[in-house]
């Protein structure tokens, strides 16, 4: 029988070796080198986390199968892996292609893409004196845009476990506005999204549910047939909106820290919120925590600068995260918001504070709290 809701959490591919991170960091690096040096920034503070299974290689099938399974059998659908490809190719691709896609349990799971297409900046780890060197630009021309779809089409979306949404292949964009800018304007980037439409039609795989992480959204300078938001996603042809983390739309009142409570619950006013507001179905977010402190230089003073230095939420439980869980199924019951399906972060955003793996504090408990709440 069908759950009658599907659980997707975002994943962050950054815990595996890349020739990209290689080249600014040096052999052999990966995020953990951050989450291992995290220190307490303030008294209270609980840094460093440490993984209950070690720090593992996302790229290695059997490491990407354990976590298959630790979600699978707590009741999470689907894998969103952040989905990084730049005007020179792909990045930090090797945990979906040789991990996820090389484990042999990997269809006890569905996955889908969001192209991340944000600037890839100097903060791992960032010092004090922002603004940071941009190490990529995220925009992409229309040659770079086609042969990043065209393998999302040979490489992904043929694959039987890859996530539908009514029956459409569902693709999502973290900076709407960094796609259109990169592909040349509005009228440009509607043309490169049909033809991907089409493209996708031609290799017989039906058609695409086409999403945009609504913090991306806004109105670009000059820009004059579009008067908000919404005529943006209008004219673009968008299917739906998504929220990635809760502090895209709600700020942290309190410095060093603010509380869970008070954030997940201003958070389930924006889930209705957002429903209506552009007139699109909208996929909502819960989630777990949030310590973006482990991305900065931990020998500079920890002080209230923006993204990284910032505050972060405190209490964030597993019991907390539970009754996240019970708004969220009650809210989803209203059946508002035209999608049975919510989405959470993050399986692994541990220089974020996000993150479901366990670890050696609350070993699987915030899994636990998923299958409460959401099991099959």
């Amino acid at each position: 029988m069908a759950k009658p809701y599907e659980v997707a959490v975002y994943y962050f591919p950054n815990y595996h070796v890349d020739r990209r991170n290689e080249a600014w960091h040096g052999e052999g690096w990966t995020e953990w080198e951050l989450v291992k040096r995290a220190t307490p920034r303030f008294e209270g503070h609980d840094l460093p986390k440490v993984p209950l299974w070690g720090y593992t290689d996302e790229a290695d099938p059997a490491a990407m199968a354990q976590k298959i399974d630790a979600a699978a059998d707590h009741g999470v659908d689907t894998f969103i892996f952040d989905w990084y490809w730049y005007e020179d190719g792909p990045y930090l691709e090797r945990a979906l292609e040789e991990g996820f896609l090389g484990a042999a349990n990997n269809e006890r799971l569905k996955f889908a893409l969001m192209w991340a297409n944000h600037d890839w900046i100097d903060i791992h780890p960032a010092p004090r004196n922002a603004p940071y060197n941009t190490l990529a630009p995220g925009g992409v021309s229309r040659e770079a845009f086609a042969r990043a779809t065209g393998h999302m089409i040979d490489a992904y979306f043929s694959r039987p476990n890859y996530w539908r949404v009514d029956g459409k292949l569902y693709f999502s964009v973290y900076e709407l506005m960094s796609l259109v800018q990169g592909l040349g304007g509005l009228d440009a980037a509607r043309a490169a999204l049909d033809d991907f439409r089409a493209r996708v039609r031609a290799a017989g795989l039906g058609e695409l549910h086409v999403n945009a992480v609504v913090w991306g959204v806004q109105i670009l300078p000059g820009e004059e047939k579009i008067a908000n938001a919404e005529d943006m996603l209008a004219a673009l042809g968008i299917d739906s909106v998504s929220s990635y983390v809760w502090i895209h739309h709600r700020e942290l009142s309190s410095f060093p820290e603010t509380p869970y409570d008070e954030i997940a619950e201003k958070s389930a006013e924006d889930w209705e919120t957002f429903s209506g507001q552009y007139g699109l179905p909208y996929l909502p977010n819960v989630t777990m925590g949030w310590d973006s402190s482990p991305r900065t230089i931990q020998s500079d003073r920890f002080d209230n600068l923006g993204y990284p230095y910032m505050a972060m939420l405190s209490g964030n439980s597993p019991e907390r995260f539970r009754r996240a869980l019970e708004r969220m199924k009650a809210f989803l019951e209203q059946d508002v918001n035209g999608f049975r399906a919510f989405t959470i972060n993050a399986w692994n955003e541990w220089t974020e504070g996000s993150y479901l793996e366990p670890d050696t504090t609350n070993g699987l408990a915030y899994l636990e709290a998923i299958r409460t709440v959401f099991g099959r």
